[in-house]
């Protein structure tokens, strides 16, 4: 044996398994797809360039990979707003919509409620097929006496009020994975990741509240608004306890879940993530918050939902990002993928509706 092993780092091991499963490789949908969470704009971009630079190539992707239309959750407000939709759902209105996000600095003067409202009007009036709100809110954004303000806040009532006026819904991504909100310590399944993305660490109780106590105004932001449809994102945001998305699921007839950059944690409990699915099989919205899409991404989502597949990897990459474990497919029934891939999204979002 090689001595220096006894010390090799573990960002080095590279473990692969030993096991021999049957393997299907999955390269199209089985039925078509909206893929109901993703990001084509700038904003996200380190250059501030196009998430997607060739749009020939991503509708290759689309066309091959039997996706039908994908929601732009990047077109925030005024000119992006504009630019995202001349980019993309003007010239192919059958393939994008583009949905805004309001600016929350608005936050820090009285009567903050009325002027997001006021600004969502005016980016519905210009074309935005929904409202995308980030995890800032909870985490960073302020009120105007320099409070945390709860996305159950009562001032922000115009708001969801008048997006259930206007007949659209609110894709919204409330705290993080719960393990970002633990020590960072060598108990922590996603050290490796919050090692190289130490922005993304919210644990500090003197700086930031508990997951916990962000997860109730989750619940009680989606029970004040009843009128308003809520699309929570990442497996309505606790992915890591499908028993409380079931029961928010069951509760709540104005909220579905998308399962955008959760199949690591569907994945590694299959058998409840299943009967997740079985049970709630008209409000889970397939998504991938990948960007820019391609084939290998697309290919991995399929496998999960269409086979039986046991320990594959949920990442092309090495090692995968999330966490160092494999996933197990779900092996879905097709009544239940057709409605995740493509019917449950244009029934939350009235603005797919004729995108074929």
């Amino acid at each position: 044996m090689d001595p220096t092993l006894r010390d090799l780092p573990l960002r080095e091991f590279r473990p692969r398994s030993s096991l021999r499963l049957p393997a299907h490789h999955v390269p199209r949908a089985r039925f078509p797809v909206v893929d109901a969470h993703n990001h084509l704009g700038r904003w996200l971009s380190a250059d501030h360039g196009w998430s997607a630079p060739d749009i020939a190539q991503l509708l290759d992707v689309m066309d091959a990979c039997n996706v039908a239309t994908i929601v732009n959750l990047d077109g925030l407000q005024g000119d992006e707003l504009r630019e995202n939709l001349e980019r993309y759902d003007t010239p192919h209105p059958d393939r994008f919509l583009t949905f805004c996000q309001l600016d929350w600095t608005v936050t820090e003067q009285a009567g903050f409620g009325d002027r997001l409202a006021a600004e969502l009007e005016r980016c519905v009036l210009a074309g935005a097929g929904g409202l995308k709100v980030w995890k800032q809110l909870g985490l960073r954004i302020r009120d105007d006496r320099g409070d945390l303000l709860m996305p159950d806040d009562r001032r922000l009532g115009p708001l969801w009020e008048t997006a259930a006026r206007l007949g659209i819904p609110v894709t919204i991504h409330v705290a993080d994975p719960v393990a970002f909100f633990r020590p960072l310590d060598e108990t922590n399944e996603r050290l490796e990741e919050l090692l190289a993305n130490p922005d993304w660490y919210f644990g500090d109780p003197g700086t930031f509240p508990p997951f916990e106590r962000i997860i109730r105004t989750f619940e009680t932001l989606v029970a004040d608004n009843p009128s308003t449809m809520f699309i929570g994102a990442h497996v309505a945001c606790f992915a890591e306890d499908l028993a409380w998305v079931s029961r928010m699921l069951d509760t709540y007839p104005n909220l579905y879940a998308d399962i955008a950059a959760r199949i690591a944690e569907l994945g590694r409990q299959p058998g409840a993530a299943r009967a997740l699915f079985l049970r709630h099989p008209d409000r889970i919205l397939f998504g991938t918050d990948l960007f820019p899409p391609d084939r290998e991404m697309y290919e991995i989502h399929f496998r999960f939902l269409e086979t039986a597949d046991e320990h594959f990897p949920y990442s092309v990459e090495d090692p995968p990002p999330e966490g160092r474990w494999a996933i197990s497919g779900l092996h879905l029934p097709d009544d239940v993928l057709r409605s995740v891939y493509e019917d449950n999204a244009r029934r939350a979002i009235p603005g797919l509706t004729g995108r074929r």
